[in-house]
Order: structure tokens, then C-alpha cells, then sequence
């Protein structure tokens, strides 16, 4: 086996340190340090040095392109679609896309999730990513490094694969477990295998994350920061269990169980989930973030300021060019408010009912007041988002919103003091439209991870890519979430009441004095709001077909001249008129799509897929 040295970078980083040639190219160019001629390297050398094993466990994290939002593809602005951060929010009921450069997702929302596939891809990577963490399997054993440096890179291996494989049965249900290198000399049933159980498969990522739990540090120190901690291995299997609790609880089993899980098993995963995040709470190693008592500042601090109490887990971004080898990312660049270097910006257009779904303070839903929409009422913005939840505004952006020192304005059309409205130019030096895109968006925008310090008005790749808020894939908040849905289903409803309270304190918003799961599902919607949770949910609930199939709304704001406050409008069927959203009953599974099964005959397709 050949090896290729490269730079280094830090754990984590979008640049690996290494690919090993034989298996997957994995990498885009980097500089070469070593002087030995490259053939040179022996296999031994390779397998018997720590760096080089952790360089082939980097480029696996680097390829593993799920743990930042759900991206089914690099963020890279020279080789893949860099828009596949956004794509989780555009399908979900939490946005629209509202970009010049929209991508191929936001499509899938009108029933276009057919045989073909398309959507949020993740099959051929995993498996390349699933080979390389095999051989270290395989390999790691009979190493010759430290019995300390051994026994965590193999759990932290077996966390990588685990995490993989969740990525793929969330999305196809029942998959090929592969859990050894494959060779050429070997039976044609394990090289074109079947696919496995989806129980099979979600047993295989409990047990797998339990068991790295229990060989991972506690603590991660800063130099390894970016390496999963016990308690990230214990998140994976809260998450994973409770997945496979919903979907037996709620689904049904088809294909001789390649999808489903039956429904007397619901108990047993929801206990696993229950244990694994009472563990983490017991630990006391996390806390909800709650360093600041303006509760809106506090909520986005917890996605702006790194290594906070809440994260249990994250790909780090440190905001450098990455076409010159750095780690930042795309995210601000075109979420920001309009304009940025490309005269975009707004990417995802959160809908009304997003708005909405954040209560009032006192724990009162929050719709708007139909009165506010009556065609003389003219209402501020104070009226409008009064003792709103302050997630709210630390979440979404909207008119009059304060950003970088000036106020944001997403209104369109000026009333004059005849009562007329101006739709284009200006009046008595009053611009007749604001400078937000209220042409395609909804009146509102994503403020969750944007940092107001950025510049987003660089159009070089620096620019686009110097974002440097890390993603956390596991928070604590998450797995208090978790734990009330899991301890709800057990009957352990005073434990759920507690968990979701210790969210809503946080929040700044009235306790509930009972609970459901009606308010977990509510909690999870505005605590986790994009975040990639929403679409997920939706699915393991099987109430996608309902939820997903409705024409949302928008909001437009129109200025008065004289009073300077507004008249609002909901704006009906903000997709289009002919766009309707719809989610068929067989996308709850992604499909194979022919060219998979083709290749592989043993490979059963998903019901309703033609």
C-alpha cells in the first residue's frame, strides 16, 4: 500500500492530513513535506506510526460530510455543490430557499423525490469512509504504538462508522452493513451484499456507540478538541435509539423488515435513548449555556462562542480561505442579510408559521393577532413582536431588525399621505422598498450561527469561506430534548415536565405544568430550529405527509410615509401558486434509484419507487 504525506492541519478540518491511495483519493492538493521519495514508505511504517494512522482517521472526519448540516457533498467552492448546507432547512416546513443560486433540494419539496433520488445523497462516500475505518479496525490491533494511543483510536473509529451508518438508515432504512475489508477474492454475496434490517442496522450503531462510550476520554483537551469525548459517543446513541423508538413506535415494518421495526420493540429503544442521555445529565460534564442575562444575546452566544457549556461535539471552522487550505466555511457568506459580495445573501427564507411557532413569553402561542392584519391597522414592529420568545429574535431576522449598525428593512410598497401606495422609486427621499429581498424571500431571514463581526461583503473565496462558527453536531440542549421524549414515552412524565422546563428557563419563557407529546415536538421545533433536526423529525414521526404537504406563507411589511409604522399582509402560497408542497408516503425512505440497485442485483428498492 502507497501513502501520501501531507500538511497537517488541525483535527477536524475540511484539509486532511493524508488518503491512502489504494483504497479512495480522497483529498484536493496539498503540500507535500516529506522528502523521502513517496514510494518508499513502507506499509509497516504506515500502520506502526501514530501520526500517519491519525491522518487516514482525519481524512475519514473530513469526508464525513453529514456532520455539517446534513451537507451530502464537500463545501468546496472548486468541486462540489457548496449550497448542500442549506439543503436540510429548504425541505423541511422551516424555510424556503430564497438564493439566486437556490441548488437542486428546494425542488424535492414538490414531490419530486422519485426513483431517480437526488436528495440529500449519502450511500457511495459512506462506504468509501466505511472502508478506510475497516482496515483501521482491522489493523489497529496488532499496531505497534501505545496501548493508549490503540484503545481510543479504535473506539474513536468505531464512533466515526457508527455515526456513518446512522446517517445512511435515517435516510434509506435497512442498508449493507459492511463491517470488514473487502477483497476481490471474495464470495459475490459479500461483495453485492444485501441489505441488512433496519433494526439490524440500528442495533448495530447503539451497541457500537455504547461501546466506544465506555473507551473514549471523559475530557477532551484542547488539542484534541474536535475528537468525540465519551459523552459524544453517548449523545450518538440518544439520538440513534430514539430514531429507531419512533419509527417502531410509529412506522410500520415492510420488506420483511428492510424498513420498519416492530412495534413492541418502541420500548426498548426509547429505554436506550433514556439511558444514554440520563447519563449525560448525570455526568454533569454539560449544562444548558446561560452566561448572560440578556436571554437573546445568551441564545445565539450558544452558536458563537466556541466551546461553550452545551457542546458535546463539533466540526470546527476557524474562518480561513480554504482555497488555500483553511477551514472555514460558507454559511454566513449567503445566510447574511442582503447584500453580500454576490448581491445575495437571505439563502433560507423562514416561513410565517416558522415565526409563529416561537411563543409569546408567557407560554401563549404565538400567531400573530388577526386584528394586526385589518387594512387600516397600522402596527411597529414593538407591537408586532411583543414578548415574543427571545429565541425568536436570536434565531430569525426581519424587519427593523438592528444589523451591523443599520436597521434592516424588508418592506415593500410605501403609503402615502393619500393613502396610495408607491410601489417603485421613492418619495420625499423615502425609498418605496427596503433594501431586503421582499421579492423572493418571506420577510424574514436565519440569524442562528451569524456573526455580526464578518465581513460578507468580500467576494473572494476568503470572503466566502470566513465564516468560523463552528457546527455543533451534539448539544446539550439536544439531549434534554431527547431525554423528555424518551422519558415521556417510558411514563416517566415528570422527568419530561423537568427536561423541557430546564429548556423553556433557559429560553426566558413561561414553564409549562404539564407535558405531552405534542410540547416536546413544539420545544424541538423552536429550540432546534435549523439545526438539520426539523426534517428528520417530521420523518420519524411519520406526520411528514401532513406537515410537508401544505402551501406556506410569507409576511409582507408596507411602510406608512407619516407614521413611519407598518400595514402587514400574510402573503398565501409564498412557494408559488403552483408550487404545492408534497411529501408522498414512500419518502419516508430515500430511494436506492436504479443505478444502485443495477449494480447490485441483491439490492431490494424502497416500496413506491418505480
Amino acid at each position: 500500500m502507497k501513502t501520501q504525506i501531507y500538511k497537517t492541519k488541525k483535527l477536524g478540518q475540511y484539509i486532511v492530513f493524508a488518503c491512502v491511495v489504494l483504497l479512495v483519493t480522497f483529498f484536493e492538493a496539498c503540500d507535500v513535506l516529506d522528502k523521502k521519495p513517496l514510494d518508499n514508505i513502507s506499509d509497516a511504517t504506515v500502520w506502526n506510526d501514530e501520526t500517519l494512522i491519525d491522518a487516514d482517521i482525519t481524512g475519514a472526519y473530513a469526508q464525513t460530510t453529514v456532520l455539517v448540516n446534513e451537507a451530502d457533498n464537500v463545501v468546496s467552492a472548486n468541486k462540489s455543490n457548496f449550497f448542500a448546507i442549506y439543503f436540510i432547512n429548504n425541505v423541511s416546513d422551516e424555510s424556503k430557499s430564497a438564493s439566486n443560486f437556490a441548488g437542486n433540494a428546494y425542488r424535492f419539496k414538490f414531490g419530486n423525490l422519485k426513483i431517480q433520488g437526488g436528495l440529500l445523497e449519502y450511500w457511495e462516500r459512506p462506504y468509501n469512509i466505511i472502508r478506510v475505518l475497516n482496515e483501521l479496525l482491522e489493523r489497529l490491533p496488532n499496531t505497534n504504538v501505545s496501548q493508549e494511543f490503540r484503545q481510543k483510536r479504535i473506539a474513536e473509529v468505531r464512533f466515526l462508522r457508527a455515526f456513518n451508518y446512522f446517517a445512511m438508515v435515517k435516510r434509506y432504512g435497512g442498508v449493507p452493513l459492511i463491517t470488514k475489508v473487502q477483497h476481490k477474492s471474495d464470495p459475490e454475496s459479500e461483495l453485492r451484499p444485501a441489505r441488512n434490517k433496519e433494526k439490524e442496522v440500528y442495533d448495530f450503531i447503539i451497541s457500537e456507540a455504547i461501546a466506544a462510550s465506555k473507551e473514549l476520554p471523559d475530557v477532551i483537551g484542547a488539542d484534541d478538541w474536535g475528537r468525540p469525548s465519551k459523552y459524544a459517543a453517548l449523545a450518538l446513541a440518544s439520538r440513534a435509539a430514539l430514531y429507531a423508538g419512533s419509527i417502531a413506535q410509529y412506522g410500520t415494518v415492510e420488506l420483511d423488515g428492510v424498513i420498519g421495526i416492530d412495534h413492541n420493540l418502541a420500548s426498548r429503544y426509547y429505554q436506550e435513548s433514556y439511558d444514554a442521555s440520563k447519563e449525560i445529565v448525570s455526568s454533569a460534564r454539560y449544562a444548558l449555556y446561560n452566561d448572560d442575562a440578556d436571554k437573546v444575546k445568551n441564545f445565539k452566544d450558544i452558536f458563537l462562542k466556541k466551546r461553550n457549556s452545551e457542546v458535546i461535539f463539533a466540526r470546527q471552522h476557524d474562518g480561513s480561505d480554504k482555497e488555500v487550505g483553511g477551514a472555514g466555511w460558507c454559511y454566513d457568506y449567503f445566510q447574511c442579510p442582503y447584500p453580500n459580495g454576490w448581491s445575495n445573501g437571505n439563502h433560507d427564507a423562514p416561513y410565517l408559521e416558522m415565526a409563529e411557532a416561537f411563543e409569546y413569553k408567557d407560554g401563549s402561542p404565538g400567531k400573530i393577532k388577526e386584528e394586526f392584519y385589518e387594512k387600516d391597522r397600522l402596527v411597529t414592529m414593538d407591537e408586532l413582536w411583543q414578548d415574543k420568545d427571545p429565541r425568536f429574535f436570536a434565531t430569525i431576522y426581519t424587519q427593523g431588525t438592528q444589523w451591523q449598525g443599520r436597521t434592516l428593512n424588508y418592506y415593500n410598497g410605501l403609503i402615502l399621505p393619500d393613502g396610495s401606495v408607491q410601489q417603485q422609486g421613492s418619495y420625499e427621499g423615502v425609498l418605496a422598498n427596503g433594501e431586503q429581498k421582499y421579492w423572493v424571500a418571506c420577510g424574514f431571514g436565519v440569524m442562528k450561527y451569524l456573526d455580526e463581526s464578518k465581513n460578507n461583503g468580500d467576494g473572494s473565496t476568503a470572503g466566502i469561506f470566513g465564516s468560523k462558527q463552528d457546527f455543533i453536531v451534539f448539544r446539550y440542549g439536544e439531549i434534554l430534548l431527547n431525554y423528555a421524549e424518551a422519558a415521556l414515552a417510558l411514563g416517566k412524565t415528570s422527568e419530561a415536565l423537568d427536561a423541557v422546563n430546564q429548556i423553556r428557563t433557559r429560553a426566558g419563557i413561561a414553564q409549562l405544568t404539564s407535558i405531552d407529546v405534542d410540547k416536546i415536538r413544539q420545544e424541538r421545533r423552536v429550540e432546534l430550529a435549523f439545526e438539520g433536526h426539523r426534517y428528520w423529525d417530521l420523518r420519524r414521526w411519520r406526520i411528514a405527509e401532513d406537515v410537508l404537504s401544505r402551501n406556506m406563507c410569507g409576511l409582507k411589511f408596507i411602510l406608512d410615509y407619516t407614521t413611519r409604522k407598518f400595514r402587514i399582509q400574510k402573503v398565501e402560497k409564498i412557494d408559488g401558486a403552483t408550487n404545492t408542497p408534497l411529501f408522498r408516503h414512500e419518502n419516508y425512505y430515500f430511494p436506492l434509484t436504479h443505478v444502485r440497485t443495477n449494480q447490485n442485483p441483491n439490492l431490494v428498492e424502497n416500496p413506491g419507487y418505480k
